[in-house]
């Protein structure tokens, strides 16, 4: 039963998350956190957090370590494999129908309507991951790290990476 709950919250994530990566994170987190009790938001933005750091597409990251966290090597190639299906089989069906439809305006709308769900979504999870922050390191612990995260991206272009193990690091030396 454990099998088929990972397949369906991977596979159902998935095949909703269009666009990939970032629309399907707060579905993913939906299905673990809310539905499957699997882990807690801060698991799951520790999870987040450091699978951003590492290469590759996120959502596989997500699934095979959350997978193997509930069923070990079995339950991590179930997830990895639900992950993948929706893309796989999307591809297989429908690759003779993308260039007939490509420059549809109806096609075009419906890409421009999925944007501010998405945006939403990702709000939500973003306010989620700041309210367990605060609650777990204080309002001056999170204040300090988003100011510093800000101007590390946005001002000196420091890649994502960097500033996620630096903040690992002043997790570490600082906070204990």
């Amino acid at each position: 039963m454990t099998y088929l709950q990972l397949f369906w919250a991977f596979f159902i994530s998935n095949i909703l998350g269009y666009g990939g990566g970032p629309p399907s994170i707060p579905l993913i987190q939906n299905e673990v956190v809310d539905h499957y009790k699997w882990m807690t938001v801060q698991e799951f933005g520790e999870v987040l957090a450091v699978g951003n750091a590492l290469p590759s597409p996120i959502a596989t990251k997500l699934a095979g370590y959350i997978g193997y966290q509930v069923a070990g090597v079995p339950g991590a190639a179930v997830a990895l494999f639900a992950t993948v299906a929706p893309t796989a089989i999307a591809m297989i069906l429908l690759m003779g129908f993308i260039n007939l439809f490509r420059s549809a305006p109806q096609v075009k709308a419906m890409t421009q309507s999925v944007r501010p769900v998405v945006t939403v979504l990702l709000g939500t999870m973003t306010y989620q991951f700041l309210m367990g922050a605060v609650e777990g390191i204080g309002w001056m612990q999170t204040g300090i790290l988003t100011v510093a995260s800000y101007l590390l991206l946005e001002t000196w272009k420091v890649h994502p990476a960097f500033v996620i193990l630096g903040a690992m690091a002043y997790g570490f030396v600082f906070i204990g």
